[in-house]
């Protein structure tokens, strides 16, 4: 394809955008998030660096984005007036939920108001069983009243969500058919389009959640699109999906439930090709923003994916087994721990003395005291500037101008006056406090999943990420930090990688030795079926599809499931016995033991990705990006009680790739991003330009 390909994410402080043309030519730009149109960002964002760069709309070629539009919706509470349709008895399921507590003994808590309150839950006499028979059919008039009653009241969107009815839709066909009837063009999802699998409250949540948000992302791709096209990019237009997967915005309007954590997939993605390249198959992915710092695991060379999560609750800091603060999807996901510690986190004394970072973030406005935008609460940028690690005049290459005085000054009366400390030393605690809430997200994804972190490589990015890396890596014993070109912007960059995906999925429920092969296999033919559908009409032809098979299982009266690979072709009895032995290794590398051979495998779920694949690779080997060094010198930089202020050489990183590399403290100043080398940590750049430290 030839033009430039262009990715556009949306962050909680800066929209990034990175153009590459098909020689490998990147072209970046960092502006601030236009919080009240995201839209706007990315317009005025392109416009601006087509005119800085000579580059007409005509040369675009596509155009992929990753938005925050369908999580801010929830967070906000600010999605579409909704009511739900469901079955007798079944009325409350989103408010009795399950009994997974996020905070286990605080008497406090309360669960988050339900998304449809419950006056516009109404409720139908019907039963299909979990076999998918009908026990009691669903009269019409029935169907009528409810939905009836839902447009009295307003709504906006109609959720339709039966008992059993991923096992037989019929009767929520009918529901969905009368309300097309009686108010065509309203918005309807019903829970076996949206997801066909067995749990109630998972299933009823997720349906809730996609109809919720429906009508805000289908406004904001709208305006997106028309904005595009006025201004001569009519061009295809693709959204990161949470699975890593690219998919077109008239998909994503119609399942937005896929796109809620769009943005920070990208990053992962784009990790995974970089590590690919490098020979590193075990990679915990660190990109670390503005507002939150995230985890995620890359094993043999792919990252992992969880089925479930929750939005809206607040930022989990802690244990992943605490779960449940939020609204809860059950759809494919890039697994991703979170904690809300980024560069504009405010630090603060709490009322015992304590000092405290996060999670309340300064975002885009005001943001830190330092870009002199009105923020007053010092936060971790303001930190990094007192401790010189950060240029005190600018960032962005001078886009961005810095007030270090005001950050001193603010670290002062907030942080250091309290405590009885140096501005530096109370600094370098802020720095130390941000560091130990960010390696519980690591050991997330990695100690609480079986795995030592040790033997594996950090890969930072993010524009603060690379700051910490180092810091984090000796706490946890890692021995390689990999920062890879365009750190700052690598979310954006990350989605130049991405191919566009689909997954399905149905339950299935049976026990593998017991199981008739030909069923199973009928059943992934079918959601084969289904995915060379949709691959077909996004525009690929026989050889340029592909799928992969996945299943959900686990022992016989569990109620959680691990994912393993599915044998390709015709399923038979070997081929589930080698899906039984699959999950025993699974179980016992996740939990460390697995049970006797006569104990029974049940299969509860079957998925299928379908992959479409592009003639050539999506981002060329080498990549040019020039003009992205800053700043060169020297400056005085603060490393603790031990080691105290040094005087650190600024380095741009070519000047590493010419010299061989070097041994800290030095620091590496980009466009985008910084990178902190400390003392005793050796940096070089490899052969691809990303720069790595060795501890």
């Amino acid at each position: 394809m030839s033009g430039y390909r262009i990715g556009a994410d949306i962050g909680g402080t800066f929209t990034d955008i990175v153009l590459l043309d098909e020689d490998g030519n990147v072209i970046s730009k960092k502006i601030s998030s236009s919080v009240e149109n995201y839209a706007l960002a990315i317009v005025e964002g392109l416009e601006s660096v087509f005119a800085g760069h000579g580059v007409a709309p005509g040369e675009v070629a596509e155009i992929m984005h990753g938005t925050t539009v369908a999580s801010n919706a929830i967070l906000e509470r600010a999605g579409a007036r909704v009511g739900l349709v469901t079955s007798k008895g079944f009325r409350d399921v989103l408010e009795l939920r399950n009994l997974r507590m996020p905070r286990l003994y605080d008497l406090t808590w309360e669960k988050p108001p339900p998304l449809v309150e419950r006056y516009l839950r109404m409720v139908v006499d019907e039963r299909v069983n979990a076999a998918g028979e009908v026990v009691r059919p669903l009269a019409r008039d029935d169907a009528r009243r409810a939905v009836r009653r839902l447009l009295d009241e307003g709504v906006e969107a109609i959720a339709i969500c039966l008992v059993n009815s991923y096992a037989n839709p019929v009767h929520e066909r009918l529901i969905a058919e009368v309300a097309e009837e009686l108010a065509p063009g309203l918005p309807c999802c019903t829970s076996f389009d949206v997801l066909p699998e067995i749990k109630e409250y998972e299933r009823t949540s997720t349906t809730v959640v996609n109809t919720y948000v429906l009508p805000i992302v289908e406004r904001y791709l709208r305006t997106l699109r028309e904005a595009l096209d006025s201004r001569g990019m009519a061009v295809p237009l693709l959204i990161m999906q949470s699975n890593g997967g690219l998919t077109p915005a008239a998909e994503a309007a119609v399942k937005p439930v896929n796109i809620v954590e769009s943005g920070p997939a990208a990053g992962v993605v784009g990790a995974r090709a970089i590590a690919r390249q490098s020979g590193l198959e075990n990679v915990i992915s660190f990109d670390m923003g503005g507002t939150t710092a995230k985890a995620s695991l890359i094993e043999r060379g792919e990252y992992t994916r969880t089925r479930e999560y929750s939005v809206g609750g607040g930022i989990m800091a802690g244990s992943r087994l605490l779960t449940g603060a939020g609204y809860l999807l059950n759809v494919p996901a890039i697994d991703l721990a979170e904690v809300g510690a980024g560069g504009g986190s405010i630090i603060r004394i709490d009322s015992g003395g304590s000092m405290q970072v996060g999670p309340r973030s300064a975002g885009a406005r005001p943001g830190p005291v330092c870009y002199g935008l009105g923020g007053e609460a010092p936060t971790v940028t303001d930190a990094n500037v007192v401790l010189g690690y950060l240029n005190p005049s600018f960032l962005c290459g001078g886009e961005l101008r810095i007030d270090a005085a005001a950050s001193a000054r603010a670290i002062e009366a907030a942080v250091a006056e309290p405590l009885g400390f140096a501005p530096e030393h109370a600094a370098w605690g802020a720095r130390q406090v941000a560091i130990a809430n960010m390696i519980r997200a690591i050991r997330a994804v990695s100690s609480e999943r079986g795995r030592d972190p040790r033997e594996y490589a950090l890969f930072a990015f993010g524009g603060n990420g690379a700051l910490f890396a180092a810091g984090m890596a000796a706490e946890l014993g890692m021995k390689t930090v990999v920062v890879p070109p365009a750190a700052g912007l690598f979310s954006a960059f990350g989605l130049l990688y991405a191919e566009i995906e689909h997954h399905y999925s149905r339950t299935v429920r049976r026990v593998l030795r017991d199981a008739d092969p030909a069923a199973i296999d009928a059943v992934y033919r079918a959601l084969e079926a289904q995915a060379v559908s949709q691959l077909a009409a996004d525009g690929f032809d026989a050889a340029h599809r592909g799928h992969e098979r996945t299943a959900m299982l686990h022992y016989q009266r569990q109620i959680y499931e691990l994912e393993v690979p599915a044998p390709a072709g015709r399923i038979d009895r070997a081929a589930l016995d080698t899906l039984a032995e699959s999950f025993g290794r699974e179980h016992e590398r996740t939990y460390g033991h697995r049970a006797g051979a006569g104990e029974p495998v049940e299969l509860v779920t079957a998925q299928v990705l379908g992959r479409g694949l592009s003639e050539r690779p999506r981002v060329p080997e080498r990549l040019s990006l020039a003009g992205r060094e800053t700043g060169t010198g020297a400056r005085r930089a603060y490393y603790g009680p031990a080691l105290g202020w040094v005087d650190t050489p600024v380095v741009p990183r070519e000047t590493l790739a010419r010299g061989g590399g070097g041994e800290g403290p030095c620091i590496v100043e980009e466009y985008d991003s910084t990178c902190l080398v400390p003392p005793g940590v050796r940096a070089r750049v490899d052969a691809r330009g990303n720069l790595v430290l060795s501890l």
